[in-house]
């Protein structure tokens, strides 16, 4: 089920309390009823609902235990589910050991349960769109971030960073060291752009070794300069001390053959609109990709800067480093 709407579980009711239901009207969800902890899990698995209202006002056992079920499952773990309880501080805190998300009781007034309610997917909605090992906001946030700069209409840039020879890196020395190594590199992306932007800028994590900056375009040089020369100061301490001093490792390759793996270096392609107007984020993030791309090809850590004008297909500025 691809549209958003609302499930409502109870082991004995037909029809969520009218307050529930002004609730989720007010928010455009439908409502699907159900009784069994094995349908709500199938529903669920086949089309994640915008939130589950468990019943726990009678049965309190059976819409518990559903409530657990679901959210201790690691794709519908991330579904806000919210408990509706008694007033017994035995139950409200029942609800909570079953990991709700937010609990309800009877007494509680209507303007503080909406409230309540909209914290609880505002929550849901932000756990969503952040990476789960940066915390940085994922892909659709990025997308949102560019199109409010869009629409804004200051000058902003957008800058691709990417980590070069990373996958050897993760290859020779494993999965938990190369997670590190991310987690580095979004602290430094982080802790540099709040720095130096202060809140005028941004940074999300599309995913594995690739971020995103954006940043007022007077800002993107600096900024990036700033990263780089962090990054190449820290990066040479994530190898072992052999290969620290020798520069280099010898990996593999696709075809199995020994070759010379150089210490990472971090590529950033910039974008900015000097000279260029944007109508939709998916064109920033096509020449960012390009841009991030002919960064890599260049030797050691860099920055380039678009400077084509619209329309331009050739004349890719030099790289300021």
């Amino acid at each position: 089920m691809a549209h958003p709407h609302a499930i409502f579980f109870s082991a004995d009711a037909d029809r969520p309390p009218e307050a529930v239901r002004r609730w989720l009207a007010t928010r455009g969800l439908p409502v699907i009823v159900s009784h069994d902890a094995a349908d709500l899990m199938a529903r669920a698995l086949r089309g994640r609902p915008a939130v589950v209202v468990f019943d726990a006002r009678t049965n309190a056992g059976v819409a518990l235990s559903a409530c657990r079920r679901m959210k201790s499952d690691s794709y519908t773990g991330v579904v806000p589910g919210g408990v509706l309880t008694s007033d017994d501080e035995k139950d409200v805190n029942g609800a909570l050991d079953a990991l709700a998300d937010e609990v309800f009781p009877i007494s509680m007034r209507a303007s503080e349960a909406n409230l309540r309610f909209d914290a609880m997917l505002r929550r849901a909605d932000r756990d969503v769109h952040v990476h789960p090992s940066t915390r940085l906001p994922g892909a659709p946030e990025i997308e949102a971030e560019i199109g409010r700069r869009i629409a804004g209409g200051d000058p902003f840039a957008v800058c691709y960073a990417d980590l070069d020879h990373f996958k050897e890196y993760n290859d020779r020395y494993s999965y938990h060291e190369g997670d590190r190594v991310i987690r580095i590199v979004a602290t430094i992306l982080h802790d540099v752009v709040r720095g130096m932007s202060a809140d005028d800028g941004f940074v999300g994590h599309i995913g594995g070794d690739d971020f995103i900056f954006v940043v007022p375009m007077r800002d993107a040089a600096d900024i990036s300069r700033e990263i780089i020369e962090i990054f190449d100061a820290l990066a040479p301490y994530q190898y072992s001390e052999q290969d620290r001093h020798a520069g280099y490792f010898f990996g593999k390759d696709r075809r199995g053959q020994l070759h010379r793996v150089p210490l990472m270096t971090l590529s950033i392609g910039v974008v900015t609109t000097e000279r260029r107007s944007f109508t939709h984020p998916a064109q920033v993030s096509e020449l960012a990709t390009e841009m991030k791309s002919y960064a890599k090809t260049l030797p050691g850590s860099v920055y380039v800067v678009d400077r084509r004008q619209d329309r331009v297909e050739s004349g890719v500025g030099a790289p300021e480093h």
